[in-house]
């Protein structure tokens, strides 16, 4: 937890055809969160590669509140899956900025095919990991040496580093999450406004 007067930040990546219940799943879990512990105390926000409008698969039309350029840390990083998750991987600058905040974060966690960066940056080598169904062979072909663990909601896949399976996935691992890093008496009442039943 912050200390006295300090607020956390917590950043939720999008980009160009991101699946939208990957973000947006744990982008309300850990905002219904924010709202329990006191938004003084945990800040959360959308990042982009710019500030500029993107659309998402499904063709939902949304905005990051803040550019990699403005974000110099994260005490928290979420990175999405979707199609676009394919060329992300292939942008260097992405990849450079989204490897420097996760090696500044406190956690970083994974949904669906966002394993792919990753796996890209080799934080999966020898690492177990989820991801969707239809992404795990794009996963061992980025990472060989990565162990998959098909059966699972979500994973640990490092000191540092969560992955989840497909899509819904996120909203399990980001309650996790909210449950390990705040305690769950935050986690409790999280679950219970979402009236999230699983």
């Amino acid at each position: 937890m912050a200390q006295s007067g300090q607020k956390l930040s917590l950043g939720v990546y999008i980009f160009p055809d991101v699946e939208v219940l990957d973000f947006a799943g744990p982008f309300e879990v850990f905002s219904v969160a924010s709202e329990i512990i006191g938004k003084e105390k945990l800040e959360v926000f959308t990042i982009g590669d710019s500030l500029n409008s993107l659309t998402t698969i499904g063709n939902l039309t949304v905005k990051p509140a803040k550019s990699f350029d403005s974000v110099e840390q994260l005490d928290f990083l979420v990175i999405p899956g979707g199609d676009g998750s394919k060329r992300v991987i292939e942008k260097q600058n992405s990849l450079n900025q989204l490897n420097r905040l996760i090696q500044s974060s406190r956690w970083t966690m994974t949904v669906c095919s966002g394993a792919r960066i990753p796996a890209k940056l080799g934080l999966l080598n020898q690492q177990q990991f989820c991801t969707h169904h239809e992404v795990y062979d794009d996963i061992l072909k980025l990472s060989p040496t990565s162990i998959p663990i098909r059966k699972s909601r979500f994973v640990q896949s490092g000191d540092r580093l969560f992955t989840a399976a497909g899509i819904s996935a996120g909203i399990d691992l980001a309650l996790y999450l909210v449950s390990q890093t705040f305690g769950n008496e935050v986690f409790q009442k999280t679950k219970n406004y979402m009236e999230y039943e699983k």
